[in-house]
């Protein structure tokens, strides 16, 4: 009789020479029976058999949900104008996937970051409360986003090593000091064994982090560009580790996405799923090496990639938006209990009604919208004296349009958290003319260069005071066409006063990104108490789109800053 270790090592060289080691789980069962009891002939047959039937494994992506563990307003463009309906919220996303995959046990489900800012629970908890809702659907893979280290890195390693699930990003590393590079802070890929073949999962997030977040909230991390090692991981996903399809997950933005997939680094990949800039990819965008899809942000989409596996390989993919509809699809009651129990010793707070509005709040346009002209209206309510007002260009905080018992809108201490999580000082200063001109340029660029790979995430810059006419897709140094401060042309010379929200890191002479504000310093006041004053005082208010920003080369109803491929934000 055969020593054991003996039929162990033939079984494994037979198994070696058949190409079969390390392709799942499909293939374990047969290392349990008797190298010497198998027919190779009927195995290779029985086999061939097997790897003719084609079959659909199927990836889920969501991205961007910013803590929204409830259904909300989403803001839809259909015919041409604005429409609003519920979407989205855990527990329905929970019953969501488990359709998916009791209909497909072949079923992969990840999330490419934004899941620990964007809402009161998840300030008042620096995100903890999000960690059982998380790992309570059953996500099998995660990408940090940009955000994530908004309670600083420390926070950050914490709450992503609190998630079940593995984590991947090639492309952030542990600061050893003076700019030297340690260890990476995650695993740079994950490999899905399924059916045969294997699936590699590349991961990256935005290296812009340090300039478009505080400072301070990515200190001790160093980020590189994706094109500074993707090529080699790419080819050891598919050299190295066989793997038959190989997706880079990314929280870089669209136009950032579809640059990085025209980019020869990008050969050997087949799919690029996206986030951070909100954007809904309903069909797949076609670039030379890779196709990018994003599916939306709040849990209010799913993005579904099916793939037809036959022979080993990949033979097909087909991709679709989901739109995640309360009214069609079951509250999990589990999830929905977890989510209360986390959120009861804060629900009567973030419930509070602060004020209202008679108009419906959003911030979909890329160059004005609701919201921020609300906050602009209230700093310049606060702060009169002040020449011009700022406001970032954020993209989070999920619509609101739904009036109560009044007939208005309420705005909620949770509304608030959603638009603002951060609660900055709000800073003033002087700039001149001439650096309010060239700042200008620079942040039109950063959103509608025409280098894809230039555009910095995220929409143009708010003002009140100031008004300015421009080209979108004029080059760097010739858009703006027309600037007029308190209604009189912008003086190069002069000096203005300025105000906006201090972030935690900045030098003390940077406001909203300008550099040499002279004069610099921090007020009394906070952004959230400016707004609850403005509001209590001013109930119900009206932002109307000032047309402070006039866009002359597109629609001043611009919802997406992609231009030049097949895609239309709807």
């Amino acid at each position: 009789m055969k020593d054991s270790s003996t039929n162990t090592k033939q079984r494994r060289d037979f198994l070696k020479n058949l190409g079969l080691l390390g392709m799942g789980a499909t293939v374990i069962p047969s290392l349990s029976a008797d190298a010497s009891s198998i027919d190779s002939n009927e195995f290779l047959n029985t086999d061939a058999v097997e790897m003719d039937k084609k079959k659909i494994i199927q990836i889920l992506q969501t991205t961007d949900v910013h803590c929204q563990v409830y259904p909300h307003d989403e803001l839809f463009w259909e015919n041409e104008q604005l429409t609003f309906r519920k979407a989205g919220g855990y527990a329905h996303l929970a019953t969501y996937f488990k359709n998916a995959k009791k209909k497909n046990p072949n079923t992969f489900i990840l999330d490419t970051g934004d899941m620990f800012q964007g809402s009161e629970l998840a300030v008042k908890t620096t995100g903890k409360a999000l960690v059982p809702i998380l790992n309570s659907l059953g996500y099998q893979l995660y990408l940090p986003g940009n955000w994530e280290v908004v309670y600083y890195k420390k926070a950050m390693q914490t709450l992503m090593g609190a998630l079940n699930a593995p984590k991947v990003c090639a492309n952030m590393y542990h600061d050893l000091g003076e700019g030297k590079k340690g260890e990476l802070i995650f695993n740079p890929y994950y490999i899905w064994n399924v059916e045969g073949i294997k699936i590699g999962f590349l991961g990256y997030t935005d290296p812009l982090v340090p300039l478009r977040q505080s400072p301070n909230y990515s200190k001790g991390i160093i980020y590189i560009k994706p094109e500074e090692n993707i090529k080699h991981y790419v080819d050891v996903l598919k050299n190295d580790e066989l793997c038959a399809f190989i997706i880079i997950l990314s929280h870089l933005g669209l136009s950032q996405q579809i640059a990085l997939a025209n980019d020869v680094v990008c050969e050997g990949v087949d799919y690029i799923f996206g986030g951070d800039t909100h954007e809904r990819v309903r069909k797949p965008i076609q670039c030379k090496y890779a196709k990018v899809v994003e599916p939306g942000a709040f849990g209010s989409f799913v993005g579904k990639l099916e793939l037809k596996i036959k022979g080993g390989k990949v033979i097909a993919d087909s991709y679709v938006l989901d739109e995640v509809e309360p009214t069609k699809l079951k509250a999990d009651a589990a999830v929905t209990k977890l989510i209360q129990a986390n959120e009861e010793p804060f629900y009567k707070d973030i419930n509070e009604i602060v004020g209202y509005s008679t108009l419906p709040l959003y911030r979909n346009f890329v160059v004005e919208n609701t919201i921020d002209t609300m906050i602009l209206n209230a700093l310049n309510w606060q702060l009169p004296e002040i020449d011009i007002v700022l406001s970032n260009g954020f993209r989070f905080c999920p619509p609101r349009n739904t009036p109560d018992q009044t007939g208005n809108i309420p705005i909620t201490n949770g509304f608030i958290f959603d638009m603002l999580p951060v609660d900055s000082t709000v800073r003033t200063g002087k700039v001149t003319g001439k650096q309010i001109f060239d700042w200008l340029e620079k942040e039109l660029n950063n959103v509608f260069a025409k280098d894809a790979s230039k555009r910095f995430g995220g929409w143009v810059i708010k003002f009140k005071g100031m008004s300015i006419e421009f080209k979108a897709f004029e080059p760097m140094g010739s858009r703006v066409q027309k600037v007029l401060v308190k209604g009189l042309p912008l003086d190069l010379n002069a000096t203005y006063t300025i105000c906006a929200c201090e972030r935690d890191g900045d030098p003390a002479d940077m406001l909203c990104r300008i550099k040499g504000v002279q004069d610099a310093k921090n007020t009394t006041h906070t952004l959230h108490q400016v707004m609850k004053d403005y509001l209590k005082n001013n109930s119900p208010v009206t932002p109307s789109l000032p047309l402070s920003a006039k866009i002359m080369d597109a629609p001043q109803t611009l919802l997406s800053q992609v231009y030049g491929v097949d895609y239309q934000f709807k």
